[in-house]
């Protein structure tokens, strides 16, 4: 019976493995570029966002610099301003939309000078995310992806189950890459061994991807942890409208710190509508955990603070939320977990190549016996019943 159930778990990882190999590739070597997208992005495009400036210059007030982010792109909306707090030398980044289309503007917070302008589907991590998340297919893209997923993790445990020993005598094979093997049987050790090593992790990352995927997986969190489903974050409606005095934005700015104060980047999102008050968002630097965000809601008009939905106020389900994404790209505790991601998505995107090679390896036809000249055959083939390889290219039961 064990046999049985073992045979069907293997064709099964089999022709899933096969099925969504190419996806998963694509996925993981993608996964693993946007492991590090911050750091490497601010190293080859560091102009865009460091700038120098001298010690004790006073920045313009935000007012001016959204005043000149605007004429940058006529006609265009803006929607976003990201300020850092505790990094003088670092420009104010702007997002605007002209045309149905996204620019990111890049702006010098001490003289007012663009540094850069380019549309955001153009840059080269948002098209490797697009690529990770939707295939550059769109919402088609999208549904295959999230159903590679889904594959990806049935072939985690099937491997699991195929990977187990039958006794616990040969756990110290499946534990260790023999050496002085060949080549057939280092690509089923790279598999099998490498691949037992990771699988806790890349399991992880692989649900936690769901997320994205899927409203229903969304949901499901809030309501394991919450008993309910989200509640929709919106912003409270505006009475006065129109902004009123000079400094209207930087007093904003300012009123938000002195209630956060503490180090962190500060996000003004500009409503669609006057209709609908700013919202003020602050990522928590200091925090213990990343994407830790307080939110403040202003008056368009007088700048009076309408509401606030701060993170400690916020439910068991909204907190697990808000640590998806962090436990995804492996950066919940910075550098380590982020080169542990890292190598576990780059080794990931090696099991479709290892599970194909053997495959291909297991259909190659044996050769023809062939005989001595004495007519007796060739004795190497005597050695088909060693525990290494079999004539017929198959490995025996110990090693698979």
């Amino acid at each position: 019976m064990k046999r049985v159930f073992k045979k069907i778990t293997g064709q099964l990882h089999l022709w899933l493995g096969l099925g969504s190999g190419l996806v998963v590739f694509v996925v993981a070597l993608t996964g693993a570029l946007l492991v590090f997208e911050k750091e490497l992005d601010e190293t080859f495009r560091r102009d865009t966002y460091f700038v120098s400036y001298t010690s004790g210059q006073q920045r313009l007030p935000l007012d001016s610099i959204i005043h000149r982010a605007k004429a940058a792109l006529p006609g265009g909306q803006l929607r976003r301003m990201e300020v850092e707090t505790n990094a003088p030398g670092r420009t104010i980044l702007c997002r605007v939309v002209q045309k149905g289309e996204f620019y990111q503007i890049a702006l010098h917070p001490y003289t007012g000078q663009i540094v850069y302008t380019g549309a955001e589907d153009r840059q080269f991590f948002r098209v490797v995310l697009q690529l990770h998340r939707t295939l550059l297919a769109g919402e088609a893209g999208k549904a295959v992806t999230g159903a590679c997923c889904l594959i990806f993790l049935s072939l985690v445990l099937t491997g699991l189950v195929l990977w187990w020993p039958k006794k616990w005598k040969g756990l110290k094979q499946r534990l260790q890459i023999k050496r002085g093997g060949n080549i057939k049987r280092f690509t089923w050790d790279l598999h099998a061994v490498g691949g037992f090593y990771i699988h806790v992790v890349i399991f992880i990352i692989a649900v936690t991807g769901l997320t994205w995927s899927y409203k229903w997986f969304n949901n499901g969190i809030f309501l394991l942890f919450d008993g309910k489903p989200p509640v929709a974050n919106k912003a409270p409606a505006d009475v006065r409208m129109l902004p009123n005095g000079e400094h209207y934005y930087e007093d904003i700015f300012a009123g938000a710190n002195r209630r956060l104060a503490y180090p962190g980047t500060v996000s003004i999102q500009f409503p669609e509508k006057d209709s609908i008050s700013v919202t003020v968002s602050k990522i928590n630097a200091a925090a213990s955990i990343p994407n830790v965000v307080d939110m403040l809601y202003f008056e368009k008009g007088s700048g009076r603070l309408l509401s606030t939905r701060l993170y400690k106020d916020q439910s068991r389900g909204m907190k697990v939320r808000r640590l998806i994404y962090p436990v995804h790209t492996g950066s919940i505790y910075g550098w380590p977990t982020k080169i542990l991601a890292l190598c576990s998505s780059l080794f990931a995107a090696t099991l479709p190549v290892t599970g194909f090679l053997m495959w291909r390896n297991r259909r190659k036809k044996p050769g023809r016996k062939k005989a001595t000249a004495s007519g007796r055959r060739d004795p190497v083939k005597k050695q088909s019943k060693s525990p290494a390889i079999a004539t017929s290219g198959r490995y025996t039961q110990e090693e698979a």
